[in-house]
C-alpha cells in the first residue's frame, strides 16, 4: 500500500528533513508542501492525500482548527500524524484524532511502527457489515447495508433501492441517512446517496455514475463533485488501470 503525503505549516528545514526520512520508505509519495494553514487546506482538498503531517512547533493551534474545518468538506478523512520537539500537543493531537505523533529529531523506529500500524488498518478494512433499521409505526424492518445499492429522495419520504431489485420507502429525508450510513455510502446529488461498492463507472463528461444491476445512471451535481474524485482516488488505488 503507498500513501500520498501533504506536509502543512512548514518551513524548509523541517519539510527537508521530514522528507529525507521518508524517502527511505517506498510506502510514502509527497503530493505537497503547505507553509501555512490556508494554504495546506487547498493542497489537501486538491490532492486528495491519504496522510497529512503537520509541524505542530508553531502555531499548533491553526493546525488543530484546520482539521475540524476539514469535515466540513470531506467524507474520508486523512490520516493526521503530528510532528514536534516536544510533548506539549501531545493530547490536543489526540483529541483532535490524530493517528500519531512524532518526537524530533525523528528516527527511522518511529516512522515504522507508523507504517505498520498503517498497514494494520489497511487489513482490517474501513467498513463494517452493518443493519439499518427502519421503523413505520410499529413496524421494524431490518435490512443489511451491504445489501443496499442507492437511496433516492422523495419529497420528506426516502426511496432504498436494494440489490436484489426491491425497492423500500422510508419516511425519513435523505438527510438523516446521510449522517448514520458507513463510510462507503456518499452523498452525490441533492436527491441520491449511493453505495460506493457498486460503482461501475464514473462519466465526467455526462456527470453520471452507473452502479452494478442498475441499468440507469445515476446524476451527480457540482456541488457533491468531491465526494465523487474521493471514491475515484479509492477506486483507483485498488483496481488495475490503463491510461490511453
Amino acid at each position: 500500500m503507498e500513501y500520498n503525503y501533504a506536509i502543512v505549516n512548514s518551513d524548509s528545514t523541517f519539510s527537508h528533513n521530514l522528507r529525507t526520512h521518508l524517502v527511505n520508505f517506498k510506502e510514502f509519495n509527497c503530493a505537497g508542501v503547505a507553509e501555512n494553514c490556508s494554504e495546506g487546506l487547498n493542497i489537501i482538498l486538491k490532492e486528495l492525500p491519504e496522510i497529512v503531517f503537520f509541524n505542530l512547533n508553531e502555531n499548533a493551534e491553526t493546525c488543530f482548527m484546520m482539521v475540524l474545518e476539514l469535515h466540513q468538506y470531506l467524507k474520508y478523512m486523512p490520516i493526521f500524524i503530528g510532528v514536534s520537539k516536544d510533548k506539549k500537543y501531545a493530547y490536543e493531537a489526540i483529541k483532535n484524532g490524530f493517528f500519531d505523533y512524532w518526537l524530533q529529531p525523528l528516527n527511522e523506529f518511529d516512522i515504522r511502527k507508523s507504517v505498520l500500524k498503517l498497514q494494520k488498518k489497511e487489513l482490517i478494512g474501513p467498513y463494517s457489515n452493518t443493519t439499518l433499521c427502519l421503523k413505520s409505526y410499529k413496524d421494524y424492518r431490518y435490512i443489511n447495508t451491504n445489501e443496499i445499492l442507492y437511496l433516492k429522495a422523495d419529497n420528506n419520504t426516502t426511496d432504498v433501492f436494494m440489490k436484489d431489485g426491491t425497492v423500500i420507502s422510508a419516511f425519513k429525508t435523505l438527510k438523516t441517512f446521510e449522517d448514520r450510513l458507513p463510510k462507503n455510502f456518499i452523498r452525490i446529488h441533492q436527491s441520491y446517496i449511493l453505495n460506493t461498492e457498486y460503482i461501475s463507472r464514473i462519466n465526467y463528461g455526462k456527470s453520471t455514475c452507473t452502479i452494478k444491476n442498475h441499468s440507469t445512471p445515476l446524476p451527480f451535481s457540482k456541488s457533491y463533485k468531491i465526494n465523487i474524485d474521493e471514491v475515484k482516488k479509492l477506486l483507483t488505488k485498488s483496481t488495475i488501470t490503463t491510461f490511453n
